[in-house]
């Protein structure tokens, strides 16, 4: 069960794939994770309390990749101009 939001972000809009070559950049997992507050109806901590909750949580060389509603948010708010 998730204890903080940041928990909660973690589980629902991410995985860790443990056979690729490439995770998600620092711009992409913060832009993940204002589109999951959006989503969610969660108002998003500053970016310096998301980095210090996510060096607590993901390890150097852990693999994450998007998932869920808010990977699908994400990529259409960023990439608008393929739509």
């Amino acid at each position: 069960m998730a204890h903080s939001q940041f928990d909660q972000f973690l589980s629902e809009a991410t995985y860790l794939d443990r056979e690729c070559d490439s995770t998600l950049n620092g711009d992409s997992l913060y832009g993940l994770y204002t589109s999951w507050c959006y989503l969610s109806g969660t108002t998003p901590k500053a970016e310096r309390t998301f980095w210090a909750a996510m060096n607590q949580r993901v390890s150097p060389g852990q693999c994450l990749k998007m998932k869920g509603p808010a990977a699908a948010d994400y990529i259409l708010s960023s990439y608008q101009a393929v739509v």
